[in-house]
């Protein structure tokens, strides 16, 4: 039986080709099964959990543990699913093995489950700034190689991927066009203005933070990649009395608001996004 380190250094030894070194951009290769080092020495060690962590320097994560662990019990009962088929929909035209990064992937929850519902074969890694997030990735899910990483000084090679998720997290667009392969497609999920609008109002009914709008984000999006479709997603979802709190907790809306968490009366949820789907 493999330990995750050792399945994660055989995952690297096929897949090292996609990455590079975020110090000098030189690429890397495998060293005694459980160090990525590239041809100026600068070298990784896989950690025993499986992960990698491919920072250049120290980062302070807004997001501890306990976010996280409320993050996987949320998307654990699946109400993102619908979020997942348009997604998925958009794979079927993409190489029989594709390769897919997620971007700003947290605790890996939503790549996993796309990975898990896929027809064609993934070759999966996610990457975040939040080490805690990571570590929580690589202990549920394996055969993806979870990094913790900053796309501003990236670990990814040019050109490698042929899907680049990005969902409900922070872009960096210029760093998306170097990593895409020619036929590939950038998947950014954004929320629409009925996103989480039971939560929103609870927490701040009559303020002008009860509504939102997406316009400058699709925008942006728009003016960095020349074909875009657009597909919006707009579902209610039953939610049991002890998701409430850990969906309170998993969104910035929640944090420093213990006392309206506990307050919080909900029985559903609506899932409101819309799904950009941007090419070169």
């Amino acid at each position: 039986m493999l330990s995750k380190k050792q399945m994660s250094a055989q995952w690297l030894q096929k897949n090292a080709q996609l990455f590079r070194c975020p110090h000098c951009e030189q690429a890397f290769h495998i060293q005694e099964e459980k160090t990525l080092v590239c041809k100026n020495g600068h070298s990784f060690d896989l950690a025993k959990q499986g992960y990698v962590n491919l920072l250049t320097h120290p980062v302070q994560s807004m997001y501890d543990q306990k976010l996280f662990e409320a993050r996987k019990q949320v998307l654990d009962a699946m109400l993102y699913a619908d979020v997942y088929d348009v997604i998925l929909q958009q794979l079927t035209n993409l190489p029989e093995v594709m390769t897919v990064l997620d971007t700003g992937c947290g605790e890996g929850t939503h790549l996993y489950k796309l990975k898990e519902q896929c027809e064609h074969e993934m070759i999966a890694t996610g990457i975040d700034l939040s080490k805690e997030g990571i570590v929580a990735a690589a202990k549920n899910y394996t055969d993806i190689l979870w990094v913790v990483g900053d796309l501003a000084k990236s670990p990814y090679a040019s050109k490698k991927f042929d899907v680049i998720l990005n969902i409900l997290s922070p872009a960096n667009y210029e760093e998306f066009k170097r990593l895409l392969q020619p036929n590939g497609k950038v998947i950014k999920v954004v929320p629409q203005s009925g996103y989480l609008k039971e939560l929103r109002k609870q927490f701040y009914a009559t303020s002008e933070k009860e509504d939102y709008s997406n316009s400058q984000t699709v925008e942006r999006f728009k003016e960095s990649f020349p074909h875009v479709d657009i597909f919006r997603v707009t579902t209610t979802k039953k939610i049991s009395t002890e998701l409430v709190p850990l969906l309170a907790h998993m969104t910035p809306m929640g944090w420093h608001q213990e006392k309206k968490i506990e307050d919080l009366q909900l029985d559903e949820i609506t899932i409101d996004v819309d799904i950009l789907v941007g090419s070169l």
